[in-house]
């Protein structure tokens, strides 16, 4: 998966058609599924399909594969959010009533945690250590009180927060993904709309191959 190449555009594209019901993640998460397979490097491949798939992959039949896990028990839902005081918003909350968690995003978020491991940005030790970095930088007030106020729901180099004092009229709360190294956070209009993007990413990947081919 490649990193947006324009995140403005990206947030204007990205709300339409997002998934938010169980069922309505269940049927976007397959189709990730596949394509995600089409964008593996061949080792990565060997980890995800089982030998016959393999061989139908290499056949170009269909390969389905469920990259993600069980579904949440709606208690443990509940208990996550009574733990942080807030009320997930609905794409989240259907988000993991399908998938508690999900391990295959790009080589900078490692996956979106299971519920339970949903936290504050401020608590953790790498969340503290951003804020402390952004902080002791003049002219990034306004990123470190996000950092101080946002819900993390993945991260690895980059991290995916989502902000409960910015609420949409559906009940979205404002989703960034955010790159240390690059500075400020990309917004987006919710959690599902931030988890299209890779979504989509993906289909511009396909489409660059295509075009080296074609030019070959």
């Amino acid at each position: 998966m490649i990193r947006m190449s324009d995140p403005t555009d990206r947030e204007d594209n990205a709300v339409a058609a997002v998934p938010t019901s169980p069922q309505e993640w269940r049927d976007f998460l397959e189709r990730y599924g596949e394509r995600y397979l089409k964008s593996c490097a061949d080792d990565e491949l060997v980890d995800l399909l089982d030998e016959d798939q393999l061989d139908a992959f290499d056949r170009g039949e269909r390969v389905s594969v469920w990259l993600g896990e069980a579904p949440a028990r709606e208690e443990a839902l509940v208990a996550s959010e009574e733990r942080l005081g807030v009320r997930f918003p609905p794409s989240l909350r259907g988000f993991f009533l399908a998938s508690d968690g999900w391990a295959h995003l790009d080589a900078w978020v490692e996956g979106v945690h299971p519920c339970g491991r949903v936290s504050w940005m401020r608590d953790g030790d790498a969340g503290i250590r951003v804020t402390e970095i952004y902080e002791s930088i003049p002219g990034n007030e306004d990123d470190v009180q996000l950092f101080r106020r946002s819900v993390e729901v993945a991260r690895g180099e980059d991290f995916w927060l989502l902000d409960p004092t910015d609420v949409g009229p559906d009940g979205e709360w404002a989703a960034y993904e955010f790159a240390p190294k690059y500075g400020s956070p990309t917004k987006f209009p919710s959690f599902s709309a931030l988890f299209l993007s890779g979504y989509d990413d993906m289909d511009d990947e396909d489409d660059d191959e295509g075009e080296g081919e074609d030019l070959a």
